[in-house]
């Protein structure tokens, strides 16, 4: 397969990782609590990581920056993943990754970096958050659900999680899979005390449910944040943020072909909304970021500016 192609592909393949692992989380929360699942999650991807550093051909020298930047960050996608996963619990997985898909226009507003925003990016923010209101509103008007909330809130603190990735490894030699390795590691002890509790249920778990944490670990965290690390590296920033972009059309497809889930009619536009809206605002900051790096670098006489490399959307989750 040609070299570019091969990128491509590995690109939707995380894009779809990561659209199934909302119904991945839906169904495992099913049959144990989210505290024991998250634990889980954390516990198989910390012992997955640690395999990759000690096997790996090429050693790298751990440095005090990954370690700092790792602990920090492991704290914040906590946070996300806690929200994130008491969010799927208590609505549709199509919903879940639609509305989460609002990182990509919230991360800007918090990521500074580029200057200040054209209009057209707020306009295109507007139409997200018209599509949310009509993502709640079911088969009909109504008070949102708490689980539309709940990942309105993860969107947010997600969207501060990534901005944070970028300022804390920005221009600094950070390996990725060390990174990853101490944000695991962190998780798991954050969520071992509050699921100590559970532990003989989760032991007791069906072979099915370990499968679901089995993915969510292995696929949806580790090999998604590794395999987009690798690809982008392959490919211009632009078409890396256009594939990755697909999450929440991942998202649909298997929460309606795999889970049986349905949307209304209203639900249906919002979902149109929200995947033209948050490719309308990428669109927009990226033009406005290369437009930006351009201005410096030539008002610097060639210094170096922005890299415009699309940030990851999921940070080792």
């Amino acid at each position: 397969m040609h070299v570019a192609r091969r990128t491509d592909a590995v690109l939707l393949l995380v894009a779809l990782v990561w659209g199934s692992s909302y119904l991945a989380a839906k169904t495992a929360v099913l049959a144990l609590p989210v505290l024991a699942v998250l634990f889980a999650r954390y516990a198989l991807s910390a012992v997955a990581c640690g395999a990759l550093v000690a096997f790996r051909r090429r050693k790298r020298r751990w440095t005090r920056a990954e370690v700092r930047a790792g602990s920090l960050l492991g704290v914040t996608q906590a946070a996300v993943l806690v929200v994130e996963t008491y969010g799927v619990a208590h609505t549709s997985a199509a919903n879940a990754g639609l509305i989460i898909s609002l990182t990509i226009v919230l991360t800007p507003l918090l990521d500074r970096t580029g200057g200040r925003l054209p209009a057209r990016f707020f306009l295109a923010a507007a139409c997200c958050v018209a599509a949310v209101g009509l993502l709640t509103v079911g088969t009909g008007f109504q008070a949102p659900r708490l689980g539309d909330g709940l990942m309105l809130a993860a969107a947010v603190v997600r969207a501060g999680h990534v901005a944070l990735v970028g300022r804390l490894t920005a221009s600094r030699p950070v390996d990725p899979l060390h990174l990853t390795a101490v944000q695991t590691v962190v998780g798991s002890v954050l969520f071992l005390p509050p699921a100590v509790g559970h532990l003989p249920e989760l032991f007791r778990s069906s072979g099915a449910t370990w499968v679901q944490l089995v993915y969510l670990a292995l696929f949806c965290s580790v090999f998604a944040f590794l395999a987009q690390t690798w690809a982008v590296q392959g490919t211009s920033a632009s078409r890396a943020s256009l594939l990755l972009g697909t999450e929440p059309v991942w998202a649909v497809a298997v929460g309606i072909g795999v889970g049986g889930e349905r949307l209304s009619v209203w639900a249906g536009l919002g979902a149109a909304l929200m995947v033209a809206g948050t490719y309308w605002g990428q669109a927009v900051e990226r033009a406005h970021r290369t437009a930006a790096a351009t201005r410096d670098a030539s008002g610097a006489g060639g210094r170096r500016g922005l890299t415009g490399r699309p940030e990851p959307a999921r940070p080792a989750g």
